[in-house]
């Protein structure tokens, strides 16, 4: 999913299903490992939320586990080798353990599922998105033999199912699943499926779970999540719904298509003290032609328009962004209107990456990669070196102000540090005090780098 920010997260577990005529599950545990972005970890809670309701137990470890699923990412390749590697890693258990179940869910297994079994015959599970209602039937299915369901099921919204999350400031929420804008050069609309939302109601209660569990802060979730529309209800409404849950002190989303950023999204947005004053807001390339080849819907000047309203309607609010360097047809010219595109933006930080060619896409078919390696390792360093003086110079503005930050936890340095997100979702960094987790403090900022804000917590 390209424009959701990149993230690993190591696994956890759960346990099987009474309304399922299957083999008994009680004391068999399962190992969730997760590659990709926020809608993979939130996938992963959904799965531990089913299995735990089929009466699956949690494994610490995959060494711990009678099944093992990897929740798999298909964005680029490297995603992919990365999986294909740790299966081989893990392949070990299953020749001291024959009996142990091993499983890919998720958009690599959609992506590879013709080869996946094939490359990796150790795998007896291969579990498309849109299957999860159903894996503690597949799981004892793949008991007995090999098990593949990877079909994209327009109807399956995932309602009435509860994640199993574990403790934290944040939820994840999923408020639509698939895409309908098909870049040139994205996969997700192949693996993930057509655009639908889940309804409102449906994502109301979510969050009223989430904050009965003692979340602070929820993150909905969309490939793009702006242009949600369950039929009777938009995203400047949802936005106004869960707004009203009681327990919430912040709402984020991510992310947007900057198509579909409506007047009423931006005045709600405005208007609603809950809704963080943070926007990941991918622009890709700042060249008209490479956006068209990328078949991104939003001219440079219809992005730059949209910036200059966000900020004139919320002053201060922080974006970041995601950028693609060396796309096919980029010329030296369209490299350069992308830096002076950041450079008028001034993104807080930015997600950025070579590009590479993904099988199953439009770029991948019908549009010739015509940028050397070498020329987009070297454009991708000069954007990165810009975009890191830009972030530096903007987190420095932040010394002696005082920001409102939600305590996630202790700070790796420890030494009694702990560690929040700002409204604008800096990283903030400060003497505990005895403050605990899950709480707003007030911290003054004291110095900064490039990623982090250090500061004081003051009254």
């Amino acid at each position: 999913m390209s424009e959701l920010l990149d993230i690993e997260l190591d696994g956890r577990a759960v346990k099987d299903e009474p309304e399922i005529p299957i083999a008994p599950v009680m004391g068999r545990k399962v190992f969730i490992e997760t590659y990709g972005c926020q809608m993979n970890i939130s996938d992963t809670e959904l799965m531990m939320g089913v299995l735990k309701d089929a009466g699956y137990a949690l494994a610490n470890s995959p060494e711990d586990a009678d099944i093992i699923v990897l929740n798999t990412c298909a964005i680029r390749d490297h995603a992919e080798e990365r999986v294909m590697g740790r299966l081989g890693q893990l392949s070990s258990l299953k020749s001291q353990r024959p009996d142990l179940i091993m499983g890919v869910s998720g958009c690599m297994a959609k992506h590879v599922s013709d080869s996946l079994m094939k490359d990796a015959p150790y795998v007896d599970l291969v579990v498309g998105p849109d299957s999860y209602r159903r894996l503690p039937e597949l799981i004892a299915e793949a008991s007995g033999d090999s098990t593949l369901d990877v079909r994209l099921d327009r109807d399956e919204y995932y309602t009435g199912l509860d994640p199993l999350r574990k403790d934290g400031t944040n939820a994840w929420i999923t408020i639509m699943r698939g895409c309908d804008k098909f870049c040139t050069f994205c996969i997700v609309p192949y693996v993930r499926g057509r655009e639908r939302s889940v309804p409102a109601q449906e994502i109301v209660r979510q969050a009223q779970t989430a904050a009965d569990e003692g979340f602070r802060e929820i993150t909905l979730l969309g490939q793009t999540v702006n242009s949600y529309h369950d039929g009777i209800y938009d995203f400047a409404d949802l936005l106004e719904m869960v707004a009203k849950v009681d327990g919430l002190s912040r709402i984020r989303f991510t992310s947007p298509h900057p198509s579909d950023f409506s007047d009423k999204v931006i005045a709600t947005m405005a208007s609603e003290e809950k809704i963080c004053r943070f926007i990941h807001l991918p622009v890709q390339s700042g060249s008209n032609p490479v956006l068209e080849a990328m078949q991104r819907t939003y001219t440079v000047e219809a992005y730059l328009k949209l910036v200059d309203d966000l900020r004139t309607v919320m002053p201060g609010v922080c974006l970041s962004t995601d950028i693609i360097a060396g796309f096919p047809g980029e010329s030296q010219a369209d490299f350069e209107a992308t830096l002076e595109l950041m450079a008028q933006v001034r993104y807080d930080s930015a997600f950025m990456f070579k590009y590479s060619a993904r099988k199953g896409t439009v770029a991948f078919r019908d549009i010739p990669d015509t940028v050397s390696e070498e020329e987009k390792v070297q454009r991708l360093e000069a954007i990165i070196n810009q975009q890191n003086l830009i972030s530096k110079e903007i987190n420095a503005s932040y010394v002696g102000r005082s920001l409102a930050v939600l305590v996630q936890g202790d700070a790796r340095k420890g030494d009694g540090m702990a560690v929040g997100k700002s409204d604008g979702f800096k990283t903030v960094v400060f003497p505990r005090d005895g403050v605990a987790d899950n709480i707003l403090v007030n911290v003054e900022i004291t110095e900064t780098t490039l990623r982090t804000l250090t500061g004081r917590i003051v009254q």
